[in-house]
């Protein structure tokens, strides 16, 4: 199953009664950009998944981050009301960044559903070739599909303090922070309330995922990268600020061909809300 979808194609397949198309679109920046922005024009059949409201779970002030993961109860019941069995076709699309689209994504795959592709370029790219937007709103179905949770590997924040504090004995997971490198150093903080990054991290920021056109870089040279920043003999794992944009470097490595990267859901901070938890500066 392909990973992207490329706007010709999806065009083809609009009429699709098996296709459901999300439209994730938002903005750190504004929460309520996302829904003005489905409001005045989508993809025709496109339902809308707010990263907020859907996309995430409740937020547990000094316990979790910015956008924990929604409880399973709560994702399998979005997935019904957006008419999704665990063999729908999803195409999920954001402004063309792609990293709420791989968050879209991740929580798809996390929940079994395999056949779940990215709009490669997003809206921009949909726009830039002219093909057809919509201010309607469709109306879908309830699905009755049963999922389980759990098919995308995930760690815990006890599970890398035990690695910190087993320090010498091995490095079972390999971290890589997807956040811009100035944010890693600690050097400035715009989202969270303290600057740094996990011990023992190293920075790979989603955006080199991407090309100077907005598109991913090919499969050979995303390859090319990640081998360099895992390597052989460990587990990658990847976090962010809260969890979002750290699944776009999930997704380029599937891209690149490597499966079974780890996503650490809470990420910074959460990882900053227990100040049991050690935080690195610099390099």
């Amino acid at each position: 199953m392909p990973l992207l979808i490329e706007p010709e194609m999806l065009a083809t397949l609009l009429k699709d009664e098996h296709l459901v198309v999300l439209d994730a679109r938002f903005s750190l920046a504004d929460p309520k950009q996302g829904r003005v922005m489905y409001n005045q024009g989508h993809i025709p059949g496109a339902l809308h998944a707010d990263l907020e409201a859907d996309l995430s779970g409740l937020i547990i002030p000094g316990k979790t981050g910015r956008h924990p993961l929604p409880e399973q109860a709560e994702w399998q019941a979005t997935l019904r009301r957006w008419g999704i069995e665990r063999h729908t076709q999803v195409v999920v699309y954001d402004d063309g960044g792609h990293a709420m689209a791989a968050r879209a994504w991740w929580l798809l795959r996390w929940a079994g559903i395999s056949q779940a592709m990215i709009l490669h370029g997003g809206m921009k790219a949909w726009q830039a070739g002219r093909y057809p937007v919509t201010t309607e709103v469709s109306e879908v179905a309830e699905s009755q599909g049963d999922f389980t949770m759990g098919h995308m590997p995930t760690v815990s924040a006890q599970d890398l303090m035990a690695q910190i504090e087993a320090e010498g004995t091995g490095q079972r997971y390999k971290l890589i922070d997807a956040r811009a490198y100035e944010r890693f150093r600690g050097e400035e903080e715009t989202m969270d309330s303290q600057a740094g990054h996990i011990p023992g991290a190293i920075c790979h920021p989603f955006a080199e995922n991407l090309g100077e056109d907005g598109r991913f870089l090919s499969a050979d040279n995303l390859r090319e990268i990640f081998t360099s920043l895992v390597g052989e003999d460990s587990r990658p794992v990847f976090y962010c600020g809260s969890g979002v944009t750290a699944c776009h470097n999930i997704f380029a490595m599937e891209l690149a061909g490597f499966s079974g990267a780890t996503l650490y859901p809470g990420s910074w901070s959460e990882w900053i809300t227990d100040p049991r938890h050690p935080v690195a500066r610099g390099q």
